[in-house]
């Protein structure tokens, strides 16, 4: 007997049902019983274990992004960035990464509908030569807080009530009446663009900025967007409605069909630029993550094409038990001191630490494609092969020996220690240069969507007035119209 040849896998299923153990089970239709009424005996092992083993079929599932959809692929570079960064798999043009991409909405539950007015996740794991990078980001270039301390709050805003369990626009309203920083984001989710047609004609951002370092340790401060090569196309209320109601798992069966069928949906790569010297010369933090970067100063540049031409092998392996965190990056990239992704770098490895246990790393979709090496023992569902007898660093005995350094930040930080804003909020200005872009009907639905969660009963005067004050200083028109519907109720 191969002991190897028969770890647990369906590759080796046999003829024949068997317990976990692999003792034989002769019957699989009848518990084993005292007469043919019963009643049922306690060693009917294979009853319990069977039944035992559905009980716990479910793990906890996430936080936020519990909702989602996976697929499989490549990414491969198409331009040469060698002079921004060292990373291994942006080497150069044609290198090719093996990747898994997991879509999701955000707050709602594991079961809710994928028609709902919500961001979407766009987590990307590459499979490098020097370990797994994972950049997890979202369907819109910003986001709600600048700083991760709000985000347990944020979310308990968005999630149901606690006593109801309904989602209530009057809980939204409070917590942000007291985030301006927020209406970036808002005039986002809130408009044409909130309900994405499915994932395969959905954009993708890092959201975050992030750093390039080159060989000689340069580093450069850049953002990631993901551009769909069949175009952005997204659902309006009425038709969200209608999808939702035919299928609530519409966008999971659109990208499965399409790779089954060879219609593979592919994004290009686009990268934005920013020399860290230049990083004081605006009048926004170019760290904070409600702002965008303009594109007339920072224009998109094309570097690789993500392409998904597989589809998962198995839902609970490779979606449920798929785990991403911004922490995980290779040589050549780093983060910045963005107030949120200083903060995801913990809680996403630790969230999936309580969900998944310990070894979560060690999980197929999870672990590495490359050589690797430590020593992180033990531990709950611990299931690597471990024969080495020294376990710990450094010993004469073990031949093992640390990496060849790589370039990293450098940068030099001082100042006070406090817990304090920046110092350029500016949160009314983006958002309300992207409202006077759109055309009138545009800004007539984004007013209608806007104005009646402002007329959701249970918001206080006092919150709506304020929100009016806040939408005024982002465009005066747009302060206007929302208090003309207001009045017209007697809101306000």
């Amino acid at each position: 007997m191969n002991p190897e040849k028969y770890r647990p896998s369906s590759e080796h299923s046999g003829s024949h049902w068997t317990t976990n153990s692999g003792a034989p089970v002769w019957n699989n239709n009848s518990s084993l019983t005292v007469g043919q009424r019963g009643p049922i005996l306690l060693e009917d092992y294979h009853l319990l274990e069977k039944l035992a083993q559905f009980d716990r079929e479910r793990i906890p599932e996430r936080v936020v992004h519990a909702r989602g959809a996976s697929a499989k692929g490549f990414f491969e570079m198409t331009h040469d960035i060698s002079n921004l960064t060292c990373a291994d798999f942006m080497r150069a043009p044609g290198v090719q990464t093996p990747v898994i991409v997991r879509f999701s909405t955000v707050v709602h539950e594991r079961g809710s509908p994928e028609s709902i007015r919500d961001p979407r996740g766009f987590a990307v794991k590459f499979y490098t030569r020097e370990g797994n990078f994972d950049l997890v980001g979202n369907n819109m270039p910003v986001f709600f807080i600048r700083d991760g301390i709000k985000f347990p709050d944020m979310v308990h805003a968005f999630k149901p009530n606690p006593v109801s369990h309904i989602q209530e626009d009057w809980r939204i309203l409070d917590f942000f009446s007291h985030h301006p920083e927020s209406l970036h984001m808002f005039t986002f989710l809130m408009d044409d663009v909130g309900i994405p047609e499915n994932y395969r004609h959905m954009e993708g951002f890092g959201v975050h900025t992030f750093k390039l370092i080159n060989r000689a340790g340069r580093e450069t401060y850049v953002k990631f967007h993901w551009i769909p090569k069949c175009g952005v196309k997204c659902l309006m209320d009425d038709e969200a409605v209608i999808v939702g109601g035919k299928n609530h798992s519409h966008a999971t069966q659109d990208l499965y069909d399409s790779i089954a069928s060879g219609d593979y949906p592919e994004w290009t790569l686009m990268i934005q630029t920013m020399e860290i010297a230049d990083e004081h010369k605006f009048d926004f933090d170019p760290l904070d993550v409600t702002k965008t970067w303009p594109e007339e100063l920072f224009p998109l540049m094309p570097i690789g094409r993500l392409v998904l031409n597989r589809n998962i092998d198995n839902f609970f392996n490779e979606n449920e038990q798929l785990a991403f965190c911004p922490a995980l990056v290779v040589p050549g990239i780093s983060y910045s001191n963005d107030k949120l992704l200083q903060t995801r770098v913990f809680s996403y490895a630790d969230t999936q630490r309580h969900r998944l246990g310990p070894n979560y790393l060690t999980l197929p979709a999870n672990a590495p494609k490359c050589t690797h090496h430590n020593n992180h023992h033990d531990g709950f569902m611990s299931f690597t092969k471990r024969t080495e007898e020294v376990n710990y660093f450094p010993s004469r005995l073990d031949p093992v020996r640390h990496a060849e350094k790589y370039p990293m930040s450098g940068m030099e930080v001082s100042g006070v220690c406090d817990k304090v804003v920046i110092a350029k909020e500016n949160n009314f200005s983006q958002a309300g240069e992207r409202y006077r872009s759109w055309d009138p009907a545009r800004k007539d639905r984004f007013v209608q969507r806007i104005s009646a969660m402002l007329l959701h009963p249970r918001a206080p005067k006092e919150t709506r007035r304020i929100w009016i004050g806040y939408w005024t200083q982002c465009d005066a028109e747009l302060g206007r119209k929302l208090a003309a519907k207001l009045q017209s109720q007697a809101a306000l």
